[in-house]
């Protein structure tokens, strides 16, 4: 495999990692207010194999089990006698500081998977003269 079709498919395998991991904040996002819910973590790894690639790969999907928020509301329906139900551990601050983060590399990984496409491009120019 040539270096430029190395740098796209690193690049490329980061690109579906990070869009991996905004799918996960979305869904904790969107579940933040519904009661037991655990806060969805995903973690990377380099992608296997017989040689070092550098691509990576999303491994499994976890829950965070820090403690769910204690609501009180005694007139839910899951409300217990003292009028407290489990709430979710998503903490919003966490979900959009996570997804700024997975933004940003995402943007990162698309700039290198450009740049190698465009010298790529640039080098079969040249040859072509």
């Amino acid at each position: 495999m040539s270096e430029f079709s190395n740098a796209l498919s690193v690049s490329a395998s980061g690109l579906k990692a990070q869009s991996q991991r905004l799918r996960h904040v979305a869904e904790n996002i969107a579940n933040a207010d519904t009661p037991g819910y655990r806060r969805k973590t995903v973690a990377f790894r380099p992608e296997r194999g017989e040689e070092a690639t550098g691509r990576v790969e999303t491994g499994p999907v976890r829950l965070d089990r820090a403690a769910l928020r204690q609501v009180y509301e005694p007139g839910h329906p899951l409300a217990d006698e003292s009028g407290h139900f489990d709430g979710s551990n998503v903490d919003l601050m966490i979900e959009m500081a996570d997804a700024r983060e997975a933004q940003r590399s995402y943007e990162a990984n698309l700039k290198m998977f450009d740049q190698a496409r465009q010298m790529q491009s640039s080098l079969m120019d040249l040859l072509r003269r």
